[in-house]
């Protein structure tokens, strides 16, 4: 059997229509988190670039650092056949339950960018959460979940 790939881009960028703070659950991101896997439930023979960075898969294994009193971040990717890549992040999770991301480059101020990315946090733990990013494949929306392990606080 042939499987074949569609090629869709994650790039929806969104103004967060809340910025109404959920601190509770944002302290509860706090530390050191690694994402262990990247999967699209039933629709497995797609290819996504994520956050207009890498392919999705690139992701898996990659770290990222979560400081909750000022929302900021940083993510680390070098899996082997990807581009290695460090940058700073802003985020925060919004009343509604969102998690909305900002990517910054290396000494960029987050409000200069205007443009972001509105996730859906999921199964929420001490020790895991899911972060889910709806994509159009084909006009039909399909789930991004990014599932990350807590690495240390």
């Amino acid at each position: 059997m042939i499987a074949i790939a569609v090629a869709v881009f994650s790039c929806k960028s969104t103004s967060a229509t809340s910025t109404k703070i959920d601190s509770k659950s944002q302290y509860a991101l706090k530390g050191h988190w690694t994402i262990t896997s990247v999967s699209y439930p039933g629709s497995e023979y797609i290819k996504v670039n994520s956050f207009q960075i890498a392919d999705s898969k690139c992701f898996e294994g990659s770290s990222w650092k979560f400081v909750a009193n000022n929302n900021s971040g940083e993510m680390a990717m070098d899996k082997t056949g990807c581009p290695s890549m460090r940058s700073p992040f802003t985020w925060f999770i919004n009343k509604e339950g969102q998690f909305v991301l900002k990517i910054l480059n290396a000494g960029e101020k987050a409000k200069k960018v205007k443009e972001g990315y509105v996730l859906t946090l999921n199964g929420k733990s001490e020790e895991s959460f899911q972060l889910i990013d709806k994509i159009d494949v084909g006009g039909k929306l399909t789930d991004v979940v990014y599932q990350f392990q807590k690495v240390s606080k």
